[in-house]
Order: structure tokens, then sequence, then C-alpha cells
């Protein structure tokens, strides 16, 4: 974190920094380490590509006591944000164990001397030093070389309710207090369109006011107004438009009401659903004034913003950066710009659209990469810069449809173009929001066998 982000306290509640960062030396390696590789972000791209550097690339390199890797994270915990929509609700519903894993614990296997966990921001980049600059959770700033860099800082979303800013303890703060505020909540006002806060709005429907009868189009009885807002003609933008309307009509069976082409221009307090200027959640859960696009005002007793991601990318020099700040990688998910060895993983990275389908095909075309340049770098002549030999993994951007989105106890999705029933959303996601997976992904079981590529 930088001075200007909030410190957390022991009860987990943000305060204001208190003094200016020291920025020190660059960080000192182990003695036999001389060739860094840095993984910023531990997110679910960063942990995978941790794992696999660590247990398959380094392994088959010459000298492999020459390499060090650090990953740099603002949180000593990862939040599986796919599973939040259902967290929020109850300890019942998902206890938040299952959504929380260390991340320190998740590398203890590694040596020593080959891995290394800072808890801290990145907050500024020099490709032509090769070095990073990174705001520690201590307060102090240290700068880090590095030999390869891997960019994996992933998006934010606005609420803390559905995502990590900066420490995970601002999320489990949150996530408490709303679990205990909402069931009283007379009015709910979701703002976004897009998966998260379809599921969001499903998910409290359905704890709030049930589902409808057999062939009743809404509940019998609503305790609780919900509204979703969204600036779209339709809901779920990467799914065909009979899924979206499909999606409405099961919003709608929890009680659910949606408003299209309109989006929140202004709330008050001025930080309802998110965390303030000061760091502090008061705004989280504060009953809030909304003005709409069309003019028209709402009250609502709690505001959830749900309206996309923004990548954490405004660290970054712009020349890297396309038109919408993501970091402008290529086909091969390297980061021509920033010199060798630079790759952009994730939501992060401008070679698509983003999101869960997209990040199992684009990884494995990361890591074979990482994997071909360490090699040929680790075996190549002096002064012989030429690229490995053979053809790189490249990933096809072709932007088929593929999102599932589960509704209360149903749902929508397709994959691959494929339209899935109600039932199999349910089966796949809904049914647990994948959170059986969260182990693997975290303590790097996805990555048991090496990536191959024989192009």
């Amino acid at each position: 974190m930088s001075s200007a982000e909030p410190q957390v306290a022991a009860t987990g509640v943000p305060t204001t920094a208190a003094a200016e960062p020291q920025v020190t030396e660059p960080q000192a390696l182990p003695s036999v380490a001389t060739k860094h590789i840095v993984v910023l972000g531990a997110s679910y791209a960063g942990l995978q590509a941790t794992h696999h550097i660590l247990r398959h690339t380094i392994s088959s390199l010459p000298n492999k006591a020459s390499y060090h890797v650090t990953l740099v994270d603002p949180s000593t915990t990862w939040f599986n944000r796919i599973a939040a929509p259902r967290a929020i609700v109850s300890e019942a519903a998902l206890p938040l164990d299952k959504v929380l894993f260390p991340i320190a614990e998740a590398f203890k296997a590694y040596p020593k001397e080959q891995f290394t966990f800072v808890q801290g921001t990145a907050n500024a980049l020099d490709t032509t030093t090769r070095a990073v600059t990174i705001s520690k959770a201590d307060g102090t700033t240290e700068s880090i070389s590095y030999y390869a860099l891997v960019i994996a800082v992933g998006a934010a979303s606005p609420s803390p309710l559905l995502g990590v800013q900066g420490s995970h303890e601002h999320s489990v703060t949150a996530i408490k207090a709303f679990r205990e505020a909402y069931p009283n909540a007379k009015s709910i006002v979701i703002a976004g369109g897009g998966p998260a806060g379809v599921e969001t709005a499903g998910e409290l429907g359905q704890a709030l006011n049930g589902s409808a009868g057999l062939f009743a189009k809404r509940p019998k009885v609503i305790k609780t107004k919900i509204t979703l807002v969204t600036a779209d003609k339709k809901l779920l933008p990467v799914l065909r438009p009979a899924l979206a309307a499909k999606a409405e009509k099961l919003l709608n069976r929890v009680g659910v009401d949606v408003v299209y082409n309109t989006r929140v221009e202004s709330t008050l307090p001025e930080f309802a659903g998110r965390i303030d200027s000061a760091g502090s959640l008061d705004s989280v859960l504060s009953a809030t004034k909304f003005t709409l696009s069309d003019g028209t005002v709402l009250d609502a007793d709690i505001y959830i913003p749900a309206t996309g991601l923004s990548v954490n990318t405004k660290w970054l020099p712009r020349d890297l950066l396309d038109d919408r700040g993501r970091v402008a990688n290529d086909k091969h998910l390297r980061v021509a710009k920033a010199g060798a060895r630079v790759y952009a993983v994730g939501d992060v990275g401008a070679h698509g659209r983003g999101g869960a389908f997209e990040l199992m095909q684009t990884l494995p075309v990361a890591l074979v990469n990482i994997d071909r340049d360490l090699k040929h770098d680790a075996t190549r002549e002096s002064g012989n810069e030429t690229a490995p030999k053979g053809k790189d993994n490249e990933f096809d951007n072709k932007l088929q449809e593929s999102q599932l989105v589960p509704i209360g106890s149903k749902g929508v999705g397709a994959v691959f173009g494929w339209k899935l029933p109600s039932f199999m959303v349910w089966l796949i996601k809904g049914r647990d929001y994948m959170v059986s997976r969260s182990p693997g992904t975290v303590n790097g079981d996805a990555q048991k066998k090496p990536i191959k590529w024989t192009g």
C-alpha cells in the first residue's frame, strides 16, 4: 500500500497512515540468486504462474539455484471473488473459511532460498533499470530488480463486499457487517448488469424474498424491495439476448426488479457502498440517496456498486497501456514495450475482454512462453538476443459466448457458444460457487503437471 492508502488496525478497520514511508535499497536476494523472477499480484493468474514457475520452469533450467521467485500482493490472504455473491449472505450459506486462504501457507513447500512472499503494492515500474517499486505493509518502500516480471495485479470491484481492496481484512469486516444488516433492509439497490450484479441480486432475492411458486412470476410476499440498475439495454452483455431475458425472469421470480438504460450518476453520501477516501468502511452500509441518469431519485437502505472491475494499472508507465488502461500485451502475453521477459496475465492484460473462461485459455499461453523464454536465455550464447527456436504459443482471441451466471437456485449460461440448461449452470457453478476448487487454486494442485507445448 502506498502512503496515501489506509493502513489496517488490529480490528481490521482501516486508519489513515501516520508517516511518510522510507525508501530502502533494492531487495537483497539470497547470495546464490542472480536471476530474480517477480510476480506482481496473487490473483488466480498470479498464483498459478508462480506455482508453475517454481515447480516446472525452474526445475528444468540449468543452475536452478541461481533463480529466485518473489510474489507481491497487498493482502496476506487470497479471496475467492467468484464466490462473493453467496458469501455475503451468511456463514451458513458459505463460510468465510471456504473463500479465504493464507497465501504464504500455500508456498511453504518451496525452499526459502527459492521463494519470498512480500505483502505490498506495486507503485512504480522502471523498464530501463528493470526495477519495480513496492510500497510495503510495514510503511517502507522497496525497489526490487527483476530478471523476469509477471504482471498479474488483476482488477478491483468498487465494493469491498465483492472483492479485496488492499488487505482482505477490509472485505472480511464489510461482509460480517453486511450479514448483520441486510436482513433488516426494506430496500436494496444494486448497480451493474454483469455477472457480479446479477448473481448478487439473485442471492439476496432468494434469501430475503424466497422464490415464486411453480406458475407464478414473482414471490407472493416481497419482504425487501431489490432493484438492479444497469446502463445497458440488456443484462449480461457477454450472453445472447434470449439468455439475458431469461436472467431477468429468474430475477423477477426472487423479487428483483431491473431498470435498463440507466446509470447511477451520483450518490449521497458520495462514497456509498465503497471504502471512502479516508479509508473508512462507514459508507459501505449507509442509507443512500441516488440520482439516476434519467433524473429519477431513489432511496435505499443499502447500496451495492457492482458496475464492473477497474484494472490496477495506474502505477504503470502510460506507454505500456492501451486506451482502456490495460497492459498492452500481445497474443503471446508478452509486454514487448517493457523489454525482455515481461508478461501480463489475467484481467489486467489487453489481450481480451477478461473473465474466468478466457483466463483458462490464456494462462497456458503465458506459462508456455515464460518457460520457453527462460530456457532460451539460460542456454543461448553470450550476446545472442535471438528469440527461442520454434513457434510461440498464441492466444486466439475468438470471443465465443462463455459465461455461467447462477440466479438463486437456477441460472443461465453458455460454454463456447453452447447454451446450457438452468440445472447445469447450478450443477457446475451455482451449487457451491466452485469453492471446492479453491484449495487447489491456492496451493498449486492445479499446476501439478507442467503445461506442454509442441508447437
